[in-house]
């Protein structure tokens, strides 16, 4: 396998930093770019670039002698960041600078292939309303009517990366993440997931207790180990001649009140479930895989069980430095 130098925009980020990690391990030149370094983890990657990747110089300083781009760049978060419309104005901006910045430059200084992080949420509320029966196939995603101004922007940013694929004939690569977890990432202040939300709730939790989950825990939602995660995104990026958009996903949907079961049987506690307000989503949501199997023959393997596992173990790890460190 020939080495290739490669930019991966959010390696200070959870996904980012996984990825930037294997890339780095496959043989390859790696650099970094993001307005943070990586809270949990030492990438060891060649180069990181510390910054706004919005900002020209910073981009550009990114992007030099880069063959390779994976953009996962963001402002997002949980539900309880992306859903309360609190920051609507600066997800919108400050992820569409990012993009168009990283594709105008990057297209100048003779990048050979990008690779776009979306998000399953740019499919349509109407389509999200059972939660028993999602409907989240690629071709679903238009007529277009997000449930949040992040799936818009997302949607934008994939036609942006069409529009400049067709213009200048470089390829693209798209993918649609659904509800990606796992070590690593952010697990508490607001903008973390449901799994570590709920994994810290029940580490901090006393046995006998209860803990909290927003509305009455019958959403659905299916979720995907960042290991899957990564090799989903290298399948897509290495295809011939398959740009996307793809789902990248686990079709294993579970409510979040089986999601919370299942962590607090994790973690061998007596634990109650209180319902309490608090932002949702849409109502069911799952990724829809005949695509990328047809195109990639690839899907997902891990049950939700196995990375639940590993996630609670760290992030209970977590909890208890924590607790420590305000001793």
């Amino acid at each position: 396998m020939a080495q290739k130098r490669i930019l991966v925009g959010g390696a200070g980020g959870f996904i980012g930093g996984h990825l930037a990690k294997h890339l780095k391990a496959q043989g390859h030149w790696v650099r970094g770019a993001d307005i943070k370094q990586h809270e949990f983890t030492d990438l060891g990657l060649d180069d990181f670039v510390l910054g706004d990747l919005s900002r020209e110089e910073i981009v550009k300083q990114a992007l030099d002698g880069i063959d390779e781009v994976y953009q996962l760049a963001a402002d997002m978060g949980g539900a309880g960041y992306i859903f309360t419309g609190e920051h609507d104005a600066a997800v919108m901006h400050n992820s569409a600078s990012v993009n168009l910045a990283v594709l105008e430059n990057g297209v100048k200084m003779g990048v050979k292939r990008f690779f776009y992080s979306s998000s399953a949420c740019i499919y349509p509320e109407r389509n999200q309303l059972d939660p028993d029966n999602p409907m989240c196939s690629e071709d679903s995603a238009y007529p277009a009517a997000p449930d949040s101004e992040y799936g818009w922007e997302k949607l934008f940013s994939e036609r942006l990366y069409a529009a400049y694929s067709r213009n200048f004939g470089v390829p693209v690569r798209v993918a649609r993440f659904h509800n990606i977890f796992g070590p690593q990432g952010t697990w508490t202040g607001g903008r973390e997931k449901a799994p570590a939300a709920v994994c810290r709730k029940v580490a901090e939790a006393q046995d006998g207790g209860e803990i909290e989950i927003w509305g009455d825990g019958k959403q659905t939602r299916s979720f995907l180990y960042v290991d899957e995660c990564v090799e989903g995104i290298c399948k897509v990026m290495e295809s011939p001649d398959f740009a996307g958009p793809v789902n990248v996903g686990s079709e294993e949907m579970v409510t979040i009140n089986q999601l919370a079961e299942k962590v607090i049987a994790i973690s061998g506690k007596k634990l109650t479930i209180k319902h309490i307000p608090g932002p949702l989503g849409v109502r069911g949501r799952n990724s829809d895989n005949r695509l990328i199997l047809e195109k990639l023959g690839w899907q997902p393997t891990q049950p939700l069980q196995t990375g639940l596992e590993k996630t609670f173990a760290w992030v209970s790890e977590q909890v208890e430095k924590a607790k420590t460190a305000s001793k």
